[in-house]
């Protein structure tokens, strides 16, 4: 299980995030919504401790770190069995696709990288694309590639950023069919997104922030029948915007 605990976030004298507690269970979908600037990214960062929280604690499978501390986290606290997928992607220009996926296999002296890669990229549908480098595919085949290389690690909590923000109908699809099927082999996803129809149809529980607060937790169907008049208001505005 991967849990946060009074998460508070500060850059400065500005407080992002205001004592957040979120809990994601294995072999379960959690997407967080809410308008820009509310927090979400930030939440992401501080639960997979890349951007460490200022107070609070994250516990990952019982083992919990507590802060504010005097070391530095250990850097395989989390990784790889936390793996983050951002909106940036980070992939290496100089790699292609199918490279990028098998070089952290290597790092970690993973036995025969290609064969975990290439079935993954095979479930995928992209065996056409896994030798082209970054620059020579669209932004939303290159966010399948760094889907295909957090998946290789075979992580138990997979965190994503906005990940079908450059994908068309069909990929969103096929995105949404591939995290059911990690929901049944346990893994624990945790979604952000400003798709809400696709929060609806791929979430177990939905998470609302707004303004760096918690405001409203439950199933998708607080998504029908609000309890804050926050979400409320920020449904109605995805509507019109529509």
């Amino acid at each position: 299980m991967l849990k946060g605990l009074k998460i508070r976030k500060s850059f400065g004298e500005v407080e992002i995030l205001h004592g957040i507690d979120i809990q994601i269970e294995p072999g379960t979908i959690t997407t967080i919504i809410g308008p820009s600037g509310s927090g979400k990214s930030t939440l992401l960062r501080s639960l997979a401790l890349l951007d460490p929280p200022t107070s609070g604690s994250v516990v990952i499978d019982g083992e919990e770190m507590i802060f504010p501390r005097d070391t530095p986290v250990p850097a395989n606290f989390a990784w790889p069995r936390l793996t983050v997928v951002f909106q940036q992607l980070f992939l290496w220009p100089h790699l292609t696709l199918r490279q990028n996926a098998v070089l952290p296999l290597r790092s970690r002296g993973i036995s025969s990288p290609e064969d975990r890669v290439n079935q993954i990229i095979h479930d995928f549908g992209i065996a056409g694309l896994a030798d082209r480098f970054p620059n020579e595919v669209s932004l939303g085949q290159r966010q399948l590639g760094a889907i295909v290389r957090a998946l290789a690690l075979q992580p138990r909590y997979l965190l994503l950023d906005e990940i079908t923000s450059a994908l068309d109908v069909e990929y969103v699809a096929m995105i949404l069919e591939r995290l059911k099927t990690l929901r049944e082999e346990g893994v624990a996803l945790l979604l952000i997104s400003h798709l809400i129809d696709f929060a609806r149809r791929s979430a177990d529980q939905i998470v609302f922030l707004d303004g760096g607060t918690l405001v409203e937790q439950g199933t998708p169907a607080i998504l029908d029948n609000p309890e804050s008049s926050r979400l409320e208001r920020f449904l109605g505005l995805v509507l019109e915007a529509r």
